[in-house]
């Protein structure tokens, strides 16, 4: 099979095609340069040049939407330490009022699409898709509320609603403009759809409504993913998203790649364990890799071999070289 571009081997593992290799990735939280978007551009170009990696998952810091209403972090600036909480936004049930719809392009949120803005800038064209990283509108008030809000969301739910709606008309805008920017798509993230914090008819309620308004708002990219974060999740119900791809933490929480494929025909990406990558040995990254495309019994249409999340910033750069010439040796 001749070589294949980036968009074509990404397309054609999307819609279970053959590729002439499987497509890869690996994304990680860039905490030294992540609060200057051209210099968070900058890297992640770098990184998916130098490694050969076939998309930008973009990484932002993962409060970015919560700092725009009131969420006060630490930033260290390293390589290592990522953003932490410092204060949360919401100390009382007023404080609600307070999330209201504002610009995408307000505040961090506006930072954030500047790293769009600058990958389209930089790239000039060229074949590398980025994808923008979003949240859940009730991930980004967990974010903003901390463990509160599941108490809140249940003795106050005409508060709750409101300031999903709110987060959720902000994101809406904060898509169309990061589609203006050239993003071949977003990376939802919903760390809320889990059992561990709430039931499933409540993430009905509480999660379902608001997240579907989302994606209509980007139903007309190629190129979204749904990342289902967490243990004891509701794999089935956001499975039925509307996004070409599904992330999840699959080599250490349920399902597996082979249970998940006979689930859904859509595409499956992941199968890098990234709790343990960072302590990998070469080898052993490649017999990792091996192991995921064993565990699919050798049919690897319609995968994009990922982590389930994010790597540790502690990782090893000759692991990246590794998990690329794995990819190249299957």
């Amino acid at each position: 099979m001749e070589k294949m571009t980036r968009s074509e081997r990404l397309k054609a593992a999307i819609a279970s095609q053959e590729v002439d290799r499987l497509p890869v990735n690996m994304w990680l939280h860039k905490p030294d340069v992540d609060q200057d978007p051209v210099a968070l551009a900058e890297d992640q170009i770098y990184c998916a040049k130098e490694y050969g990696f076939d998309f930008i998952k973009m990484m932002p810091f993962g409060n970015y939407a919560a700092s725009d209403y009131g969420l006060s972090c630490t930033y260290f600036c390293t390589k290592l330490d990522a953003v932490l909480e410092r204060k949360w936004g919401i100390q009382c049930l007023d404080d609600y009022k307070r999330v209201v719809p504002k610009p995408g392009y307000f505040g961090t949120h506006g930072k954030v699409l500047m790293i769009a803005q600058e990958l389209q800038r930089q790239l000039k064209g060229e074949d590398i898709p980025y994808i923008q990283t979003i949240f859940s509108p009730i991930t980004n008030l967990k974010k903003l509320a901390g463990p509160r809000v599941i108490q809140d969301m249940r003795e106050h739910p005409e508060i709750i609603h409101a300031a999903l709606e709110a987060f959720t008309e902000t994101t809406i805008d904060f898509i169309k403009l990061n589609i203006e920017a050239g993003v071949s798509g977003f990376f939802f993230a919903s760390q809320c759809s889990t059992t561990d914090l709430m039931t499933e008819a409540e993430y009905d309620e509480f999660g379902v409504k608001y997240d579907l308004k989302l994606f209509d708002a980007m139903k007309d990219c190629w190129f979204n993913v749904v990342h289902i974060h967490g243990e004891n999740t509701m794999w089935d119900k956001l499975a039925q998203y509307p996004a070409q791809c599904i992330n999840w933490h699959d080599r250490w929480v349920a399902p597996t790649m082979a249970e998940a494929r006979k689930k859904t025909n859509k595409c499956l990406m992941g199968g890098i364990n990234e709790a343990k990558f960072a302590d990998m040995t070469p080898g052993e990254v490649k017999h990792h890799v091996q192991e995921a495309v064993d565990i699919l019994g050798g049919n690897t249409k319609g995968v994009i071999l990922s982590p389930g999340c994010v790597a540790h910033t502690n990782t090893p750069e000759i692991n990246y070289y590794a998990l690329r010439m794995a990819v190249e040796n299957l």
